[in-house]
């Protein structure tokens, strides 16, 4: 597939995605919410949006999702073959979790793949090494794949028709702050900077401490 069918398919998932954002937002305001000034928006209530998942490690160590969030955690669903957005998407983490290093403040960046495939974990090493030393980066099989997604609400098509291995997946590209015992508080849109992303993360631990 061509460059310019890919940045096709990513601008028509955009303005997709724009409007599922924005029917999530919309479902329901908490006036009991902890993390009020927090937030740019509203949020659906804590069950819609996270949940159980065991995936696979790029070590291979089969992780549940209580394993893998034990800290602030800055969840990506994504893919290492991705031409476009993913690596500017989990590069703008990478770069909101050092700002956050530099203030005291650890968050644990995670990436899960959408493409298992492709991804083994030799793959998924690589590519979050490249990233930032702590990226922990996430697979396993369809099923496991699937529910992970199915959990966090994210919307993934693969094209592999199995003649082209450089085929793309359509994914939801928002990134999701989860907490420890609480679960998941926020997401963040691709045209969130790191600084905000920074800022409103911390925002977001200091109203849960």
């Amino acid at each position: 597939m061509t460059r310019t069918y890919a940045l096709a398919s990513v601008a028509l998932l955009g303005v997709l995605l724009a409007g599922t954002a924005t029917a999530v937002w919309l479902t329901r305001a908490n006036a009991d919410d902890a993390f009020a000034q927090c937030r740019e928006g509203v949020v659906a209530g804590d069950a819609a949006v996270g949940g159980p998942f065991t995936l696979v490690s790029e070590t291979g160590q089969e992780m549940t999702d209580a394993e893998v969030i034990t800290q602030p955690t800055l969840v990506y669903f994504g893919y290492t073959f991705c031409p476009d957005v993913c690596p500017l998407d989990t590069v703008r983490n990478a770069e909101a979790v050092d700002i956050l290093d530099e203030d005291g403040v650890e968050v644990q960046p995670v990436f899960i793949t959408v493409d298992p495939n492709r991804d083994t974990p030799e793959v998924l090493t690589a590519f979050t090494d490249n990233i930032h030393e702590r990226m922990l980066g996430l697979g396993g099989t369809q099923e496991q794949t699937h529910a992970a997604a199915s959990a966090y609400r994210v919307y993934y098509q693969s094209h592999d028709d199995g003649s082209d291995p450089y085929y793309l997946v359509d994914h939801t590209a928002f990134t999701y702050l989860v907490m420890p015992e609480i679960g998941f508080v926020e997401f963040f849109p691709r045209e969130v900077t790191p600084q905000d992303m920074a800022e409103r993360t911390a925002c977001f631990i200091d109203a849960a401490s």
